[in-house]
């Protein structure tokens, strides 16, 4: 069963997150995506608010950039979040916007060298495992968590390019794909995925792909949907973005679902002008046509 969900955009402001999520969890949506974009709101913040604010609706994140976070505090958060709310919290990471990185000093050499050894590093502390490693980027001297999540937990991370995308096979338990991937492209991410998790020798389950789909429903939905792809440099002739009733929009997530994604998140537009109303269509309208 592919599994749905919806996006609180960031261009909120974050005292809208409450109604929203509160919301979520009435209408019996599955999962509530959050970002961390600089420079609005911060995803570890607002995920424990949510989470807190909520009883059933699992609440991801969407992603954490690492080169922000040290691997150690990132660890300690992700734990915390995962002791106080069992099998509801989700998180990614990624190696950021790079123009946002060098605005605060943080823009590494390597993205890719900083992804990967983050990565390593903080699916062993939540592992429950001790550290010690002198990595380009990460350095731990005999680093454990005291207070681990209780059973294992995935780690997402974030992917666009094919090298990253392999990556993500090699050090992750699943990745999240942007919403300019068409339907040949998460198929084209699962090869490269595989790829990876062959290259590592991993056997340990299944990859999880998290798939989000700008959508908008109503009154100029097409219109919104157009600008948010302009705004992004994405082709006009891209197989991105769905605008229209239900059945439309549950039709977009079926093709991407039968490419490869296990989890498709709908995306409204960043001028989404009823939020909550677009929660109660993906989870009253949309979730019934999709299997």
């Amino acid at each position: 069963m592919t599994t749905l969900g919806a996006v609180f955009r960031p261009q909120l402001a974050p005292e809208r997150l409450r109604a929203v999520a509160e919301l979520a969890d009435d209408v019996g949506l599955e999962e509530l995506w959050l970002w961390e974009d600089c420079f609005r709101e911060g995803g570890i913040s607002t995920a424990a608010a949510a989470l807190a604010w909520t009883e059933r609706v699992r609440v991801g994140v969407g992603l954490l950039p690492v080169p922000l976070r040290n691997v150690a505090m990132t660890a300690m958060e992700a734990a915390g979040l995962h002791r106080m709310f069992p099998g509801r919290a989700i998180l990614g990471v990624g190696h950021g916007v790079q123009d946002w990185m060098g605005q605060v000093g943080a823009r590494a050499e390597s993205p890719l060298t900083l992804l990967r050894e983050r990565l390593v590093a903080l699916r062993a502390l939540l592992g429950g495992e001790r550290v010690t490693t002198e990595g380009r980027y990460v350095r731990l001297d005999d680093v454990a968590l005291d207070w681990p999540p209780q059973g294992p937990v995935e780690v997402l991370a974030g992917a666009t390019g094919p090298r990253t995308v392999r990556l993500t096979g090699e050090a992750a338990d699943g990745t999240i794909l942007t919403a300019d991937t068409p339907p040949e492209g998460v198929r084209q991410a699962r090869r490269l995925i595989d790829e990876g998790r062959a290259a590592a020798g991993r056997t340990d389950g299944p990859h999880k792909v998290v798939v989000y789909l700008l959508a908008a429903t109503g009154v100029g939905a097409g219109e919104r949907v157009r600008a948010d792809l302009v705004a992004e440099g994405v082709d006009g002739e891209a197989e991105v973005g769905v605008a229209g009733d239900a059945g439309t929009v549950a039709k977009a997530v079926r093709r991407l679902a039968e490419a490869g994604a296990d989890s498709v998140i709908l995306q409204p537009t960043s001028d989404e002008p009823d939020p909550e109303g677009f929660v109660r269509f993906v989870a009253e309208e949309v979730r019934p046509l999709v299997p």
